[in-house]
């Protein structure tokens, strides 16, 4: 059963009894879906032609004090009504991890959660997973472990029986790469598009600040273009999660498309942007079952809030944990779920209420009240979790008619965030995990660094001026670590401390 984007195993087990009421009884605090399941798998059974079981049938699922939900108890509770009837003999479900929703066609169809099952199998040594074939296919990236998707629940049962082969799951079909819109589409900007290079090559939280129409949201929506692609282990931590949260199921009857899935996600890091609207359970992640909210749908990717200061403020405070850990945990009062959260949050918003505050042409209209009201929905302890803050200016008309620079492209500038992330790779060689530059810790920060006297002056200088806090401090290296990267440079440099600065706002005024 799917917990947030982790699986626990449930043992379902079936016996007959010929005297009784005749009533079936589901053990093992089972919901609504699960005692539904009952009455499909029998319809099932009769439209295949398969004896039911007969006189009083007992299912169990255990352990009893978890509450069991969800479609993908189908297909084992069939499997355990054909054994109690004697269709196969019950050594050959040995180790059987088995998951799928059942038509009443006797069809076996995808359902939400299937790579977290898959995985969970794998961990305890199953002996082999019996699914749906779209969910075999997607399944197919969890290594070591025996995938038979079967299309029918007689096929399922035969196939126990030793009656019957079921066909290896069909590979995963290529992913067509998606048109990403290119960084040159869009003229000048020279500095906020250096920002999106350092958020990318490092991993640093980016705000950008500006009038209406200035491109803020389109260069971010542009960031999963100049990112490192996925990973084969971030690849398939990216469909458990999408997986459990159900977008990798589609259609449930014949002759639509069922399941599909597998390629549904290639190289490129998802991008996530909620509506300003959206309420912090489904950014967070909640609901009876605590289905993954945006910040787990955008691990290993890109957070996208748009109009930063009209979400509500507790949706806002509730990014800082994920924020800080990587991790987001929801509460429940039977269970508490923690669901993983690494994501590169960008945000964009106006200067102002009216947007036009320090507008080369157009007037603000704001009072200083409404101003300062608008800006204090943002909290300090929020934008200090932000590395790098830029304001992204209105061009003027020579500007917008500019050339197009190849060294802006979103290609040439992918190949630039590759060789800073290499560097980082060749630097944490002894790690089990790689840390981005902009989730180093202290310790690990300082043996990264490796800044000579003239830049910890600088530092010190920037510290002073601007009254940073030891947060600021470390967000500073964070960001000077990255542009050395970015040169090809090993020691962090002076003009590197100050491009930080000016990068997270701070002015050399005293």
């Amino acid at each position: 059963m799917v917990h947030g984007v982790d699986a626990v195993p449930v043992q379902v087990e079936a016996t007959c009894r010929n005297a009784g009421d005749g009533t079936p009884r589901l053990l093992g605090l089972v919901d609504a879906c699960v005692r539904e399941a009952y009455h499909r798998v029998l319809q099932a059974f009769f439209a295949l032609d398969l004896p039911p079981p007969r006189g009083v049938t007992t299912v169990n699922f255990a352990p009893a004090s978890m509450k069991k939900q969800g479609s993908g108890f189908d297909l084992p509770l069939a499997l355990a009504l054909a054994g109690a009837a004697g269709l196969y003999p019950p050594e050959r479900a040995e180790g059987l991890f088995a998951f799928g929703e059942i038509s009443l066609r006797g069809q076996v169809l995808p359902a939400r959660g299937a790579v977290s099952v898959a995985i969970a199998a794998q961990q305890h040594d199953a002996t082999a997973m019996l699914c749906s074939p779209a969910d075999a296919s997607t399944c197919s990236v969890v290594d070591g472990l025996a995938l038979f998707g079967s299309p029918t629940l007689a096929d399922a049962i035969y196939w126990l029986a030793g009656r019957r082969e079921l066909p290896p799951p069909p590979p995963r079909p290529p992913v067509a790469p998606t048109a990403v819109a290119d960084l040159s589409d869009l003229r000048g900007h020279a500095t906020p598009k250096l920002a999106l290079t350092v958020a990318a090559a490092g991993g640093h939280n980016l705000l950008f600040s500006g009038p209406p129409g200035t491109g803020k949201s389109a260069m971010l929506r542009r960031l999963p273009g100049i990112l490192p692609p996925l990973t084969a282990p971030e690849r398939r931590s990216v469909l458990q999660v999408h997986a459990a949260a159900g977008l990798l199921v589609t259609g449930s009857f014949p002759g639509t498309c069922i399941g599909t899935a597998a390629g549904a996600i290639g190289s490129e890091r998802p991008l996530r942007a909620p509506h300003h609207t959206s309420s912090a359970a489904s950014l967070l992640g909640g609901g009876p079952d605590v289905r993954p909210g945006e910040v787990t749908l955008a691990h290993h990717g890109v957070l996208f809030l748009d109009e930063l200061p009209e979400f509500r403020r507790d949706v806002l405070e509730a990014l800082r944990q994920p924020l800080e850990d990587g991790t987001v945990t929801v509460g429940r009062a039977q269970r508490t779920v923690t669901m993983p959260a690494k994501f590169l949050l960008t945000a964009a918003m106006n200067p102002c209420p009216c947007g036009y505050r320090g507008h080369r042409l157009r007037p603000c209209i704001c009072t200083p009240g409404a101003i300062a009201r608008y800006r204090s929905r943002l909290s300090g302890p929020l934008l200090d979790r932000l590395d790098l803050l830029v304001e992204v200016p209105a061009l003027t008309a020579s500007e917008l008619r500019g050339p197009e620079e190849p060294a802006g492209s979103s290609s040439a500038l992918r190949e630039r965030v590759m060789l800073a992330h290499q560097r980082q790779l060749d630097r944490q060689l002894s790690q089990s995990e790689f840390v981005a530059n902009g989730r180093l810790e202290d310790r690990q920060l300082l043996r990264a660094c490796a800044a000579k006297a003239p830049a910890l002056n600088a530092l010190d200088d920037i510290l002073r001026r601007h009254h940073q806090s030891p947060r600021g401090r470390v967000r500073l290296l964070r960001v000077a670590r990255t542009l050395a990267d970015l040169d090809d440079r090993e020691d962090v440099a002076e003009v590197d401390i100050w491009q930080a600065a000016a990068l997270r706002g701070l002015t050399t005024t005293t």
